[in-house]
């Protein structure tokens, strides 16, 4: 199934993608005498037996029964409101390089565990205009990124059985103001303000029985065999593969829940594919400029460009870059020490 949020007049509400066409889940299960929640968020507390019951409305929708279809939806981020978000570091090419880039080594812990860090939930959105402040502007990069929407509740999961705790998959942009992180990093916390102003997540939520034809199983969990691509106003800028994660989605759930619960909704990034931010790409390009003698100027995301990632199966996640117009700066606000 592709499952999706979308704007009403009444707030945001479920809806399943079919041959392009939204239909509204709760609508649609009510006209075959089923009876779903109107939101994603309480669809997935309703776990495996909401999906199930979901499945039974798309099969109905297709053959002809009880369809209500929604004309011209604005979607929303698959999950408006997530219970959290986090952000893991899977891709090795991507860690790796990024250290080269800057001059260091490659830390050996990163092939002992998979970490992650906590960012906004509060600050999640699906494609269409993101809004940003001056700050923002400074240095502001994509990542991209897949993510796991989370669809039941668990703790303590081993990687063997952590595959079964996700109800599905989408895009994730982990937007990210590089000089406010790169200051606040130096305090050796973080990141925070220069990653908590937006996340965007989308087109939909891809359940993984959608994508059966491109699973690679393993003992440590299930990868995908699916390209990824993002172009900058058009241009292609990145280009990488979805199995090529170092760590899984399975192995990240089992340290995730590891002494905590997990909720249906939760969302979880991946971290950046190789080549997938212009941090790391611009740190490479200047590499290849300097050894060549030449000049070199990194490429930043400026207002009012549009950035586009796709995976292949998952979608295309399209976002603009929008100034508030206001030009209050947290950056102005540093200390003076003498």
């Amino acid at each position: 199934m592709k499952l999706v949020s979308y704007n009403s007049d009444k707030g945001y509400r479920s809806g399943l993608l079919i041959n392009k066409q939204v239909y509204d889940l709760a609508d649609s299960a009510q006209a075959i005498g089923l009876n779903l929640p109107e939101s994603m968020l309480a669809l997935l507390k309703l776990e495996e037996a909401g999906m199930q019951s979901a499945k039974q409305v798309q099969t109905a929708i297709e053959g002809g029964e009880g369809g209500v279809a929604v004309p011209s939806a604005e979607l929303a981020a698959p999950v408006p409101d997530p219970t959290s978000c986090r952000d893991a570091y899977a891709f090795r090419q991507h860690v790796a390089t990024a250290r080269r880039n800057r001059g260091v080594p490659m830390i050996p812990e990163f092939d002992q565990f998979p970490i992650f860090y906590f960012t906004n939930h509060n600050a999640v959105y699906g494609g269409g205009d993101v809004v940003i402040e001056e700050d923002h502007l400074h240095k502001l990069d994509f990542e991209l990124e897949a993510a796991i929407i989370v669809g039941k509740h668990g703790k303590n999961i081993s990687a063997s059985q952590a595959d079964q705790y996700i109800a599905g998959y989408t895009i994730m942009n982990d937007f990210s103001a590089r000089l406010l992180q790169m200051e606040e990093m130096k305090l050796n916390l973080g990141p925070a303000k220069g990653k908590d102003f937006a996340t965007t997540i989308g087109p939909w939520l891809v359940t993984p029985d959608e994508l059966e034809s491109c699973r690679v199983p393993g003992k440590n969990g299930d990868r995908y065999n699916l390209r990824m691509q993002a172009f900058h106003n058009g241009k292609q800028i990145s280009d990488g593969n979805m199995q090529d994660m170092n760590w899984t989605f399975a192995e990240i759930l089992e340290r995730v829940s590891y002494g905590t619960e997990i909720y249906p909704g939760d969302v979880i990034g991946s971290g950046t594919v190789g080549t997938g931010c212009y941090l790391e790409l611009n740190g490479t390009a200047a590499l290849e400029a300097k050894e060549q003698g030449v000049d070199f100027t990194p490429t930043w995301l400026e207002d009012r460009d549009v950035i586009e990632l796709q995976i292949e199966g998952l979608g295309t996640l399209t976002n603009r870059i929008v100034h508030s117009g206001e030009n209050y700066s947290i950056l102005a606000k540093k200390k003076k020490t003498e």
